[in-house]
């Protein structure tokens, strides 16, 4: 007769250790940390560029308000006038160009930050300074940016 010894049965560990799932848990969170701040700074960089595309457009508007209106003055920083002024009769270019800058400030101060500076600049140029140069400059403020940013269009007439 044989004696069959009862043989050991081995237990081999089946799922994850606490380490394993700690370690785990670890390495995701920060990569969910990671996509959150590149989330973050993807809305920074937009409203940056929405602020930028907009400063754009609004000194492309007013340089086609001097060029409409050449002798105006329109040297300055506003604020301006609201003198409800249209091209033609019963107003002169300065009241059209004063009510250009008050509208032009309202449109400024809805569709760019608080605070934002505009300014004209005047400079006489060519023979016998005939020619005008404008430089028409937005500055403002940006989240996480410690200066002003600014945008200068320069258009001579």
């Amino acid at each position: 007769m044989t004696h069959n010894k009862p043989q050991k049965k081995r237990h081999h560990a089946a799922g994850f250790t606490l380490i394993e799932v700690l370690v785990a848990l670890v390495v995701m969170t920060v990569g969910m940390l990671g996509v959150a701040v590149l989330y973050v700074d993807g809305l920074r960089l937009n409203r940056t560029s929405l602020y930028r595309t907009t400063a754009v457009a609004l000194a492309a508007d007013m340089a086609e308000r001097i060029r409409s209106n050449r002798n105006a003055n329109y040297a300055g920083s506003g604020p301006g006038q609201p003198g409800n002024c249209t091209v033609g009769p019963g107003c002169t270019p300065d009241q059209l160009a004063s009510d250009d800058w008050w509208r032009w400030r309202r449109t400024l101060d809805t569709y760019m930050p608080a605070g934002t500076a505009a300014e004209i600049t005047r400079t006489p140029t060519g023979p016998g300074n005939r020619m005008n140069r404008f430089d028409i400059r937005l500055s403002w403020s940006e989240v996480g940016n410690p200066d002003p940013v600014s945008y200068t269009l320069s258009t001579q007439l």
